[in-house]
């Protein structure tokens, strides 16, 4: 049977998306430490999903042996951190702590027993350009350093790298303390660009004015490509901004996922399809990278 983790598997039963190559991994938390306000970041040993994950996807994890809650979480692969023999080993999640599964899991010392299974969904695609802009906004900015570090050549994931000349990092919280890995993305070589709501750091403005803003001042936007993640409404107003100048632009989409793997149909976005109608899409399958165009956000 050939691999359906294959671009030849895009088929109606086998589509390369599909689960069918996901790693389940029983584990322990290697590191989980706070990396800025309620914002933490762990670390699992989790080899065989390392070495398959590409930029954009993410895992389900859960506590092991704990039943509140039952089923996993959905996290973005933040980061894939290689051995001393550079074989990818590590996986880094970063997450906010709010819910049933993040608030005991920030209370959870190094080696606890925590289950994930992955990689799921699309991941980024490696479109050629001169520059990008990650635009994100709230914890939209944990799928984004691995893709920059792909963009700039830095890191390989099996895929076409250093596809891009120039990578910057629009990133926007309510507050100086909400702003996680800051420094991850200064060391990886991107031009970081931070604003605030109550301007405690960069300007104080949103996202989506600092993109039409760099827009604005780009002028030939022809090979500029921008992605995006966060609050829905910063998204569509990303993508507003994208289309009025005419710029590629995928969205990472946060929709709450239940079992992570399309059986349950929980995580469904309004998806337009050619004829200019719309159809229900599965976050954790057909996404949750998707053509922003194609979003109806209503």
């Amino acid at each position: 049977m050939s691999d359906p983790n294959t671009a030849d598997c895009d088929s109606n039963l086998h589509a390369s998306y599909y689960a069918d190559g996901m790693q389940q991994v029983e584990t322990e938390l290697v590191e989980n430490e706070q990396i800025a306000q309620s914002t933490y970041r762990l670390r699992v040993a989790a080899p065989t999903i390392a070495a398959r994950a590409v930029p954009g996807q993410f895992v389900m994890i859960r506590l092991a042996g704990v039943n509140a809650p039952l089923i996993g979480r959905a996290l973005a692969i933040y980061d894939i951190v290689n051995n001393d023999q550079g074989d990818p080993t590590w996986v880094d999640l970063v997450y906010l702590q709010k819910g049933a599964f993040t608030t005991p899991c920030s209370q959870s010392p190094v080696g606890t027993p925590v289950s994930l299974w992955g990689p799921l969904g699309n991941g980024f695609d490696p479109r050629p350009c001169d520059r990008l802009i990650m635009a994100v906004g709230g914890i939209g900015q944990t799928p984004m350093l691995l893709l920059g570090r792909e963009a700039n050549g830095a890191q390989a994931f099996g895929r076409p790298n250093g596809w891009a000349k120039d990578v910057e990092l629009i990133y926007g919280a309510r507050n100086e303390g909400l702003l996680a890995g800051v420094d991850d993305f200064r060391q990886a070589g991107f031009d970081v660009q931070l604003c605030t709501d109550d301007g405690s750091a960069g300007q104080q403005a949103l996202v989506p004015a600092i993109l039409e803003q760099r827009l604005q001042e780009i002028g030939d936007t022809a090979s500029v490509r921008v992605v995006t993640c966060g609050p829905e409404i910063m998204m569509e107003k990303v993508a507003e901004c994208c289309q009025k100048h005419h710029v590629d632009c995928q969205v990472s989409m946060e929709t709450p996922m239940a079992c992570g793997i399309g059986i349950c149909f929980s995580c469904v976005a309004k998806v337009k399809q050619a004829d200019g109608n719309w159809d229900y899409k599965r976050t954790c399958v057909e996404g949750p990278i998707f053509d922003a165009g194609k979003i109806d956000w209503s």
